[in-house]
């Protein structure tokens, strides 16, 4: 599925009631909807960010992945580069 711009009725990006982490909305004008987490939004903007200013990657893979190991704060489910 590509979407276009023209695709997007609205993207909303919030603090939603009660929450403490940023959630990303985006509605299509087909209807459907697609609802972010902050780290799902985070690892794609780091990603992004990196191809967009990286001399020489063109290309980052994301793979998600349960660590058992963790920072506090952070969740188990992690979204991380790979080869």
């Amino acid at each position: 599925m590509i979407i276009k711009n023209e695709d997007v009725q609205e993207i909303v990006v919030e603090i939603p009631e009660g929450h403490k982490h940023i959630r990303t909305t985006i509605r299509l004008k087909s209807g459907q909807e697609f609802v972010f987490q902050e780290a799902t939004i985070s690892n794609l903007l780091r990603a992004f960010i990196t191809i967009k200013t990286h001399p020489q990657k063109t290309s980052i893979r994301l793979v998600s992945k349960r660590l058992d190991e963790l920072k506090p704060g952070y969740a188990p489910w992690q979204l991380l580069e790979e080869d």
